[in-house]
């Protein structure tokens, strides 16, 4: 008979339980875990008010929990829990009962309302999807409504908005209603005087989880956008138009025509009913012991928001944050293994946070962050930064690459109206119909490449001796030249005369130039081979100043050449003096005596390889051309490009006439084979196979 886990909520404490417990228990098929939730989708509850004041698209807020479990021995069961009966190991749902084993408590919480009267009735709320997509919504028919409102009191009240909450949630909607505002005011042709933003808080200061200085710097910013903020005042009322703010013992009454009520949480309602037959706390905290089980039953984990447990050694409970619902997950998960199988050690709760961080708005943040006994504050740009590095951190735990692209595309690529902390910069604007002309000369370019060297007779004889020995020696003939020019004139007769006794003869330097011409897809004029030539044989041969001097003039010039540690060496050099030097005489490598030694050993020696080695890039050559031309598989493609012209930089080099080659492989990489392009048709149905194989399901190694 298999043993039950049933995991309660599929927030971020009871996702994360439900995927540790399916990697621990993958090949054991006694054991079944199912989660059950109201939603089919798991809900980024951090992000409510970017989608509330319209930053990113709702959808982004959502993750489908049939794609979290693919692939996973996780049963999803859609249904709201209504009891549980302790005794019996038993949930009843709205729709069906369920029989445990182990139950996990994740139920997350709901708003508190602290008794105010109206509070509840009059207020939006902030807490779950709907809230948002709701809320949105209503900011926009305010701003609608006002538009066409011709008496200004009634303008007034609609475009009156309270926050109540100066916390988290608060200051972040608030945050990020008052960056919105100026969008809408142009939109809808509205002065923004009319406009009222309030921040309405019993606290002394807005998070006072915050040291007090970094506190004051989210209230100078909240104040610099607009936000009034009415602090050590407690809400007393809340109507259908107004709120009733107490100042000093007296209650004031304000017009209002929305207020979002973030002002505190407690446990959810199942939550509430359980902590009728478990020990708990206010609000539906349910106590538990150092290995997140129920002090009343021992069946019973609680994780997130659910527990109230305080660590050795500390004073406080743990906080109701994501950090701390990642952490009892993973406790949660063991210590549930270890009852089952009686296998390991079942572990204490010892969570080590990392600290917190607050945005006001998309472009502004501060953080507080680090260990437990070493937390520093980070400035505005890295609070932000390292605000978006936690979420991605936690997407990996859920929903892999898939989420992750679908996150960075909404946080940066379509960003609106440039409310990122990186501004627009990174926002998609060109329209990608522009990139069609570019994408299919560069494919012309590689056909044509390929197609010369089949007629060069790539394919039937080895080519790459002078391919890429000689192009290395042309670099070292202008390198060992420059040199013996710093040197004097009997030094540069004998480096001149030491790099010839290494291969720089006549026939060599002709070689390396017809070698760095094939790679770069320039060419070198035929008067910069044979002054290359010329300058060669008459250094060899004469030891006069003004020979030698010309021999410089003639072969070149170097400009750079920085060896880094060994490991590699920066070599830019010109194929003729500075003065007569053009665009298509300059040319850079990257040289890698790893690369080097590889090539020598396993390619040049052995003329198999070097028809292997030939047929390949003669091959991958017209195929590139060929898929760029035609707009299919352009993604890989353009990778391919850059491919093969790192590997040119790193043997023969690039002359800087032919580097528009890279930059224009990484303008196509992405998207571009989708207009006018065979990737129109091929990608979408391409997509929709690759995500049906179960391993790719499981790994989610796709994006929608």
């Amino acid at each position: 008979m298999k043993k039950n886990i049933l995991v309660i909520g599929a927030g971020y404490a009871g996702i994360l339980t439900a995927k540790k417990l399916a990697k621990k228990f993958k090949k054991d098929d006694t054991v079944a875990i199912t989660i059950i939730d109201k939603n089919p989708f798991h809900t980024m509850l951090t992000e409510l008010h970017e989608v509330a004041a319209n930053r990113v698209d709702e959808d982004s807020i959502k993750i489908s929990l049939k794609k979290v479990f693919a692939g996973r021995k996780v049963n999803v069961v859609l249904d709201t829990v209504e009891s549980i009966d302790f005794n019996n190991h038993r949930v009843t749902g709205k729709n069906n009962k369920y029989d445990y084993e182990y139950l996990v408590v994740a139920a997350g919480s709901k708003p508190t309302f602290f008794g105010v009267p109206g509070a509840e009735e009059y207020t939006h709320k902030l807490w779950s999807y709907d809230d948002a997509v709701k809320l949105k919504d209503h900011i926009h028919n305010c701003f609608r409504q006002a538009a066409i409102e011709t008496d200004p009191e009634k303008k007034r009240r609609l475009l009156s908005f309270y926050v109540v909450g100066a916390g988290f949630t608060g200051v972040e909607m608030v945050g990020e209603l008052a960056e919105y505002v100026p969008f809408l005011c142009e939109k809808y042709e509205i002065d923004r005087e009319f406009v009222e933003m309030v921040n309405v808080d019993v606290l002394q200061r807005a998070v006072p989880i915050l040291p007090e200085k970094l506190s004051a710097k989210v209230e100078a910013r909240l104040e610099k956008m607009g936000v009034k903020l009415m602090l050590n005042s407690g809400v007393c009322g809340v109507g259908e138009d107004f709120i009733e703010v107490k100042k000093n013992s007296q209650c004031i009454r304000y017009t209002a025509g929305t207020v979002i009520w973030t002002a505190g949480i407690e446990g959810s309602d199942i939550t509430n009913e359980a902590s009728k037959n478990l020990e708990s706390v206010n609000r539906g905290r349910i106590k538990t012991d150092s290995f997140l089980r129920s002090l009343n039953d021992e069946r019973v984990y609680v994780v997130g928001d659910n527990m109230f447990y305080i660590p050795e050694g500390e004073e406080r409970p743990v906080p109701q944050m994501v950090e701390n619902c990642e952490h009892s997950a993973a406790t949660c998960a063991n210590n549930i293994y270890c009852a089952i199988t009686g296998k390991g050690e079942m572990e204490v709760y010892k969570p080590s946070f990392h600290g917190v961080m607050v945005c006001v708005g998309g472009r502004y943040g501060v953080a507080r962050v680090g260990l437990p006994n070493h937390m520093f504050n980070l400035p505005s740009f890295f609070a932000m930064f390292a605000k978006h590095f936690i979420n991605i951190i936690y997407f990996i735990q859920v929903l892999g690459w898939n989420k992750i692209f679908s996150y960075i595309k909404h946080e940066f690529f379509t960003i609106r109206n440039c409310r990122s902390f990186v501004g627009g910069h990174f926002s998609n604007r060109t329209p990608s119909f522009l990139m069609v002309a570019l994408r299919v000369w560069l494919g012309a370019v590689w056909l044509f490449e390929g197609i010369m060297k089949v007629v060069e007779g790539w394919l039937t004889a080895p080519k790459l001796t002078g391919f890429f020995g000689g192009a290395t020696s042309w670099y070292n003939s202008i390198l060992a030249t420059s040199t013996a020019a710093a040197a004097g004139s009997q030094g540069a007769v004998d480096a001149v005369s030491s790099a010839t006794s290494t291969g720089v003869a006549e026939s060599t330097v002709k070689a390396a130039v017809d070698a760095v011409s094939a790679a770069t897809s320039t060419g070198a004029a035929e008067s910069t081979v044979k002054a290359a030539v010329d300058a060669v044989t008459a250094a060899t041969g004469a030891a006069t100043d003004g020979t030698v001097q010309e021999a410089v003039k003639s072969i070149g010039t170097a400009i750079m050449n920085f060896d880094f540690l060994g490991l590699f060496r920066l070599i830019f050099v010109s194929g003729k003096d500075l003065a007569h030097s053009t665009l298509s005489d300059y040319a850079f490598r990257i040289d890698v005596p790893l690369m080097n030694w590889f090539l020598d050993k396993f390619v040049i020696h052995n003329n198999s390889m070097q028809l292997f080695m030939q047929g390949f890039i003669v091959i991958a050559e017209i195929l590139i051309g060929l898929a760029l031309i035609g707009g299919l598989f352009t993604t890989p493609a353009s990778a391919l490009s850059l491919v093969l012209q790192f590997m040119f930089v790193c043997t023969t080099g690039l002359y800087l006439g032919t580097f528009w080659m890279i930059f224009a492989a990484i303008a196509v990489l992405i998207g571009a084979g989708r207009t006018f392009g065979l990737d129109y048709y091929a990608m979408p149905f391409l997509k929709k196979q690759w995500k049906k194989l179960p391993i790719v399901k499981r790994l989610y190694i796709y994006n929608d």
